[in-house]
């Protein structure tokens, strides 16, 4: 591999621009010519490529997002022609491989790509911490560092004013946020898509906290789950009399994806990065870098794309007891 390009795609990470750090440099350090795609996917289509060179990412490694742009792209996801046409822009800048920084979508992308000759290595990148192939991708932590921050200073005004509060975080059909941040913020319930709970039962567990001597009670709830904070909300109001309190819910909404990466994120991100250039230089492709059991991990991509992973059983068992 001589000519290597880098897209960030999907939905931004804390530290996609320390993964882009590391790619463009662990390249140039080999002897290739680097390039960035800018605005994900569309821009592939678009061939929108620019050379990047050490000096190009060297105030990039503490910024939040991507410097390159991102975008999720339903042209390129449904269309054959779209695809063809990101492949030849990139033959037409002579670049014979890809690396792609995403989460399930964008991977599911690397993989249509491989299956059509080009070269592609994926790094493992979301807040939602649903991507088949790695314990933990880039952007979790400080999504959950984030999380519990603001979990923290929700419990100060649930506590002085006895209340019972509800704040719901990313995920989609993942719930690892949810419970992660619930288990460290201890909180009373949990509501996830692998966890659906109903309303009424919310409620109940959110009474019985305070039956058992707390002065507030705490739920968190997942985006995606059918039961998310509208829904809880919605119960809430129409039961107001017979509950006898009132629930009050915060929504994080895209806060967590935002601000400077953790440190965990930017090493993460680093390893990752230097990983998927060294596999590129080895002529591997069509495989996802990712971080399983505290090391660098191969994954194919046949068998990341269209499938997302759940949070783990230990972890709701260990719930079940720290909310007794």
């Amino acid at each position: 591999m001589k000519r290597v390009a880098v897209v960030t795609s999907g939905g931004d990470a804390p530290g996609m621009n320390a993964a882009v750090r590391a790619i463009v440099r662990a390249g140039t350090e080999k002897g290739m010519t680097m390039f960035g795609v800018r605005n994900g996917y569309e821009g592939l289509i678009a061939s929108d490529l620019i050379p990047l060179s050490n000096r190009d990412v060297s105030e990039i490694l503490h910024l939040g997002g991507t410097f390159l742009g991102t975008a999720r792209s339903t042209e390129f996801k449904q269309s054959g022609d779209a695809q063809q046409r990101a492949v030849e822009g990139l033959g037409a800048h002579e670049v014979d491989g890809l690396i792609v920084i995403g989460g399930n979508g964008s991977q599911s992308g690397s993989a249509r790509l491989e299956e059509m000759g080009l070269p592609v290595v994926g790094v493992a990148s979301t807040v939602d911490n649903d991507l088949v192939g790695s314990d933990i991708s880039i952007g979790v932590d400080t999504a959950l560092n984030i999380i519990i921050e603001a979990v923290d200073r929700v419990r100060t005004t649930a506590e002085s004013h006895h209340r019972a509060f509800l704040i719901e975080v990313m995920g989609r059909d993942c719930g690892y946020l949810a419970l992660a941040a619930g288990i460290a913020g201890g909180a009373d319930v949990i509501v996830t898509p692998e966890n659906d709970i109903e309303p009424a039962e919310v409620e109940r567990q959110l009474r019985a906290a305070h039956e058992r001597g707390k002065r507030y009670a705490l739920a968190v709830t997942t985006d995606g789950a059918v039961n998310n904070a509208q829904r809880c909300m919605e119960f809430f109001q129409s039961h107001e009399e017979e509950i006898g309190y009132e629930l009050r819910v915060t929504i994080l909404g895209h806060v967590q994806r935002g601000g400077s990466p953790t440190t965990f994120d930017r090493i993460l991100a680093s390893r990752l990065g230097s990983a998927a250039v060294e596999l590129m230089a080895s002529g591997g492709s069509g495989q996802l870098v990712g971080w399983i059991d505290g090391d660098i991990a191969h994954t194919p991509l046949a068998e990341v794309a269209g499938r997302h992973k759940v949070a783990p059983q230990e972890m709701w068992e260990l719930l079940r007891v720290l909310t007794k």
